[in-house]
């Protein structure tokens, strides 16, 4: 899925299904009510959406014994305090973990940090989203090189405007980085 409208410099997305029904219910649980135990699963299904992404980006994307780096959109401060942790991590980290157990060498890099605040998403047009987003995220010092050692993904749990994986992008190039492709868990088909 793509969003509508797209912004510039998304990478190819891949997503494990829509944003609606029971993949929706079960997202907002552990996201919003604290359901950690559905980490797991959740994260069995981006391990699905890095592997597409991965075979997706073929042989130039990644050599075999390269490892996958998985690079979570951090949460912003305050929603992870509120909710007691970043599920978009926690998520990666299951995600690594089912990836490791199929024979693909995967870990996660949490290396993007909040560089300014901005504000709540809810409701902003897609401009609005980009607007908001653009700068907000940078690489932790001296993560380039960690960043090289791989094939990257950045990962998240929605991609509704794709504005947070742009901007994710984003920051893993001025790192030094290259991204390969995006993974998420569902993707809305958003033409907000």
């Amino acid at each position: 899925m793509r969003p509508s409208p797209e912004p510039a410099g998304l990478p190819a997305v891949y997503a494990a299904g829509a944003y609606e029904d029971e993949l929706r219910a079960v997202l907002l649980a552990h996201k919003e009510r604290g359901a950690l135990r559905l980490a797991e699963p959740l994260g069995a299904a981006l391990a699905a959406a890095v592997r597409a992404g991965i075979h997706a980006a073929g042989p130039g994307g990644r050599r075999r014994d390269e490892p996958v780096l998985l690079v979570p959109v951090p949460s912003a401060r305050s929603a992870t305090a509120a909710r007691g942790h970043d599920p978009a991590r926690r998520m990666a980290l299951c995600a690594a973990r089912q990836l490791r157990r199929e024979g693909i060498p995967a870990r996660v890099l949490a290396v993007l940090r909040q560089r300014r605040s901005v504000v709540d998403q809810v409701g902003l047009s897609a401009t609005q989203r980009v607007e908001n987003l653009s700068g907000a995220l940078r690489a932790a010092p001296g993560s380039g090189r960690l960043l090289g050692a791989g094939a990257t993904v950045v990962v998240d749990d929605v991609m509704t405007t794709g504005a947070s994986l742009v901007e994710a992008a984003r920051a893993v190039a001025a790192a030094g980085g290259s991204v390969a492709a995006a993974a998420v868990v569902a993707a809305s088909s958003c033409d907000c």
